[in-house]
C-alpha cells in the first residue's frame, strides 16, 4: 500500500471516529500517523540525484510575492497590469505552464511577483505540478491568492487545505511551544498556561508515536494537538495570506459587499482595472516592509535610494541596519542618531537595540581611533601591566 492510500484509509478512520473524551487520545495519534505521512511524501524519492525540475526563480528585490489559484482566475492578467511583464493570458485552462517572474515598483522598493501555474485539488499529492507550485510559495513573503468571484465558496477552503498538507500555515503565528530531544533523561513536560484542548497524556503518546522518549515539553499557551505535532515535525512554514477575489464586475453589489468584508480579503477587477491600488497598499502593509534613509555627517539625507528591511528578512532594528549597510560597521558604531517616527526627539541618540520604522533617517557615528602614542607623561594610551605593583614608574621630572 502506497503512502496517499495510508493517508486516505487514515482519514477515513478519522471521519468514522466520534469526537469526544475517550477518543481524543486515538484522534491525536492518527493526526500524528497522518502528519509522518505526509512528510515522507514530500521527501525526495530514495536514490535519486536531485531535488527534481522545480521552477528555477532567482530572487530579486526587496520582497517576493506569489499568486496562487485555480486555473483561469486572471492571475496572468494581475501579473501584467502590476509589473508590465507580458503573461500570456487566454480563455482556456492552464495556459500558463511555468513560472514567470515580474517586478512592481512601489514607494521606492522593488517587489518581485511571480505568476505561478493553476494548481488543482489534489496538488499536495503531486497533481498538476502542484508540488512545485507550493515550494515556490514557500520561499515567497507574502501569498496572494487568487479566486473567481463568481465560484463557490469552497474553492478557498480547497486551497487552503492543500497548503496545509504541505506545511504551509496562512496567517498564522508560530504556537508558543519550546520542544527540545535530549539524550536521556525521559520526557519533561511543563505548562505555564492551562490547557484545555491537549493533556500531559496525550502529548506523551504523540511523542512515542515519533519515537521520541526523551525531550523537553513547555506549553507557554492554550495550544492544539495540531500546532504541537507542527512543532515536533519543526519544518512548518508561517506565512502572511491574502484574498483576492477578481471578475467581481460579473457579480451583483450584495455579493462584493459580502467578500469585501471577510478577514484579510479584497475585491478587484481586472477587466474594468478596479481596486488595483488599493491591492497595492495592502501588499505594502501585510509585507512590512521598513525603508531607512541614510545622512552622511554635515550633509542633507540621501532620499534616492533608501535600504529597505523586513521582519521576515533579517530584523529592523538599528543592528540590521549596519549589517545590511556592511558587516564591520556594528563593531566601528559608537552610537546612531535617529530622525522619524520611531524616534521620541529629533536627533535621538540610539543603541543597537533601536527599532526603526518606515521612512525613518539614520546617521551612524563611529568610534574614535585610539592613538597608540601620547606626548611625553600625558599618554592617553599604555600598554602597562594592569597591577600598580608590576608598573614601571616613570623618571622623575627635571627641576
Amino acid at each position: 500500500m502506497g503512502i496517499i492510500e495510508r493517508i486516505k484509509e487514515i482519514e477515513a478512520e478519522m471521519a468514522r471516529t466520534q469526537k469526544n473524551k475517550a477518543t481524543e487520545y486515538h484522534l491525536g495519534q492518527l493526526k500524528a500517523k497522518i502528519a509522518k505521512l505526509r512528510t515522507q511524501l514530500l521527501e525526495p524519492p530514495k536514490g535519486s540525484s536531485g531535488g527534481g525540475d522545480g521552477f528555477e526563480v532567482t530572487k530579486y528585490g526587496h520582497g517576493r510575492v506569489a499568486l496562487i489559484g485555480f486555473p483561469s482566475v486572471g492571475k496572468s492578467t494581475l501579473l501584467t497590469m502590476l509589473t508590465g511583464t507580458h503573461s500570456e493570458a487566454a480563455s482556456y485552462e492552464f495556459t500558463t505552464l511555468t513560472c514567470i517572474p515580474g517586478v512592481i515598483r512601489y514607494n521606492d522598493t522593488k517587489i518581485q511577483l511571480l505568476d505561478l501555474p493553476g494548481i488543482i485539488e489534489g496538488a499536495s499529492e503531486g497533481k498538476g505540478r502542484g508540488r512545485q507550485v507550493i515550494a515556490v510559495a514557500k520561499s515567497s513573503d507574502l501569498v496572494l491568492m487568487v479566486l473567481d468571484a463568481s465560484k463557490s465558496e469552497g474553492h478557498r477552503q480547497i486551497l487552503t487545505k492543500e497548503l496545509e498538507a504541505v506545511g504551509l500555515r496562512l496567517n498564522k503565528r508560530p504556537p508558543q511551544i519550546y520542544f527540545k530531544k535530549k539524550k536521556t533523561g525521559g520526557i519533561s513536560f511543563n505548562t505555564t498556561a492551562p490547557l484545555t484542548r491537549i493533556d500531559e497524556k496525550l502529548c506523551y503518546q504523540i511523542l512515542h508515536e515519533y519515537k521520541i522518549h526523551n525531550a523537553e515539553v513547555l506549553f507557554r499557551e492554550d495550544a492544539t494537538v495540531d500546532d504541537f505535532i507542527d512543532v515536533i515535525e519543526g519544518n512548518r512554514k508561517y506565512i502572511k495570506c491574502v484574498y483576492v477575489y477578481n471578475k467581481i464586475d460579473v457579480v451583483g453589489i450584495d455579493d462584493v459587499d459580502r467578500l469585501a468584508r471577510q478577514p484579510n480579503s479584497i475585491v478587484i477587477s481586472c477587466n474594468l482595472k478596479l481596486n488595483l491600488d488599493r491591492l497595492l497598499a495592502r501588499m505594502w502593509e501585510e509585507m512590512g516592509l521598513v525603508r531607512v534613509y541614510t545622512k552622511p555627517q554635515g550633509q542633507q539625507p540621501d532620499f534616492d535610494e533608501p535600504f529597505v528591511l523586513s521582519a521576515d528578512r533579517g530584523g529592523c532594528t538599528v543592528e540590521d541596519f549596519c549589517n545590511h549597510v556592511h558587516k564591520t560597521l556594528v563593531k566601528d558604531m559608537k552610537y546612531a542618531l535617529v530622525w522619524g517616527r520611531s524616534a521620541r526627539h529629533y536627533p535621538q541618540h540610539c543603541g543597537l537595540s533601536h527599532r526603526l520604522e518606515d521612512e525613518d533617517v539614520v546617521q551612524i557615528v563611529k568610534k574614535k581611533e585610539r592613538e597608540e602614542g601620547g606626548r611625553g607623561r600625558f599618554k592617553t594610551h599604555s600598554n602597562a601591566p594592569a597591577r600598580i605593583a608590576d608598573r614601571e614608574k616613570k623618571a622623575p621630572l627635571k627641576q
